[in-house]
């Protein structure tokens, strides 16, 4: 199991409490197992027609930046064997 930490804004939308569990072994996954479960977290993460992760969600593990990495590239060893979340940030802009 995939143990996933979603900001509170998606926490929220999904109405979950704390860490969510998914069968998956890459981001693509997690995500189609997220928007699975939890209907209201479609289009939050990734845009629905390009599927490419929106701009200002990011992807972390093992104090590693995964926001870049291909979402089919496999999670780290950590994170499958349920070690170490996948975090899901909401990132800040502005000046």
């Amino acid at each position: 199991m995939t143990r996933v930490v979603l900001p509170y804004h998606l926490r929220s939308l999904a109405k979950v409490n704390g860490e969510v569990t998914v069968e998956a072994t890459t981001i693509a996954q997690v995500l189609d197992a997220l928007e699975s479960t939890h209907p209201a977290l479609r289009g939050t993460m990734r845009d629905p027609a390009s599927g490419k992760r929106r701009p200002f969600v990011r992807f972390f593990a093992c104090e590693e930046d995964l926001s870049h990495v291909s979402l089919d590239d496999q999670l780290p060893a950590p994170v499958l064997e349920g070690k170490e979340p996948l975090l899901v940030i909401g990132a800040m802009a502005g000046g």
